[in-house]
């Protein structure tokens, strides 16, 4: 391996609730680490926590709110790591998550993205009184939806194999350096359109197109407080719905083919409806999402014909993953399809 070291690249947005203990959580993990912190213009004492790590921690301090998907960039683009772990500052990373993940990606050399189980916390970092996930990696549905496996469902036997999946949850994924230089658009790992959310299911269909796989260990564990879930959009800050309108279509844009959309055109043309009607009728503050897509559309078709000119995988490979149930491939064999793992959901989403 060329360069064994690991970048933990974390994006901060007023986050003095949770990046003490996360970055002290940090310090107790896999050697050699590189850390970096992007803090995109905090006003509530973050600045002032991450210059107590001076020495230990790179910090990159923007003006304005670039995004996470830009911000991550920034990271990303600053070091040459071998490996790269997308860390939120909300996630508790229990003892040896970084080093299992490591082990589990070196591995497979076609697999481009790892990631562990991640389980429910409380806000705050409180512990619930009973052990439930977050996710066991991600999965996408013939609607174009995407969502955590295991999400809200009790930690038992189901997701205790690792296992081929989808993509990561960017909010603690490790990313090989060969598939971040491979797979970028325009020197952009993230797209920096998506501003916030769904950028990482955005790489994960992108990887899959072009050859890569993801990998979930549930050896490596760690704790995430979501603050933002499928069944609690009336209490998600207005933008955060609003990109998650615009992602959603500007997540097709770029990656449906038209072999996926002859398969799910129906299912997927039924939600894009409930979805406007959504907008219209409950949640008007989205609706200038679509006038920030039409701005988004001519980079979406520019990355499009990118994809597509270097793709590598076939319409069956990519195909499988798309199920009303969550699909996974055992590391060796055929795809194996669990109980269908359905989080509440909205209209707008």
């Amino acid at each position: 391996m060329a360069d064994p070291r690991v970048l933990v690249a974390i994006v901060t947005y007023n986050s003095s609730r949770y990046i003490e203990r996360c970055l002290d959580a940090v310090s107790g993990q896999y050697a050699p680490l590189e850390v970096a912190v992007a803090d995109n213009a905090s006003t509530d004492g973050t600045r002032e926590i991450l210059e107590r790590y001076r020495g230990r921690i790179r910090v990159i301090r923007n003006d304005r709110n670039e995004g996470f998907a830009a911000a991550q960039n920034q990271i990303i683009r600053s070091t040459s790591s071998g490996w790269v772990l997308t860390l939120n500052p909300d996630v508790l990373m229990r003892p040896g998550f970084i080093r299992r993940l490591v082990e589990a990606g070196e591995m497979d050399p076609a697999a481009g993205a790892v990631c562990g189980k991640l389980l429910s916390i409380g806000p705050g970092f409180r512990p619930l009184k009973r052990r439930i996930l977050d996710s066991a990696g991600l999965y996408v549905t013939p609607e174009m939806r995407h969502f955590d496996r295991g999400w809200h469902e009790p930690d038992g036997d189901r997701f205790n194999r690792a296992e081929y999946v989808f993509g990561a949850s960017a909010a603690a994924a490790l990313y090989r350096r060969s598939m971040i230089e491979d797979i970028a658009i325009e020197n952009a790992f993230f797209d920096p359109d998506f501003f916030y959310y769904r950028e990482d299911a955005d790489v994960a269909w992108r990887a899959q197109l072009l050859g890569w796989r993801c990998i979930y260990t549930p050896s490596a564990s760690a704790f995430h407080v979501r603050a933002v879930n499928p069944g609690n959009r009336r209490r998600t800050p207005p933008a955060i719905n609003m990109h998650s309108v615009k992602n959603r279509f500007l997540l097709r844009i770029k990656n449906t083919t038209s072999d996926l959309y002859r398969r799910h055109w129906l299912p997927a043309t039924c939600r894009d409806l409930l979805v406007l009607g959504g907008c219209f009728f409950c949640e008007p503050r989205s609706l200038v999402a679509f006038w920030k897509l039409a701005g988004c559309v001519p980079r979406a078709l520019r990355a499009r014909r990118e994809i597509m000119r270097r793709r590598r995988a076939g319409d069956q490979s990519v195909a499988r993953w798309f199920s009303s149930e969550p699909a996974s491939q055992p590391l060796a064999g055929a795809p194996v399809r669990g109980r269908a793992a359905r989080p509440a959901a909205s209209a707008a989403d």
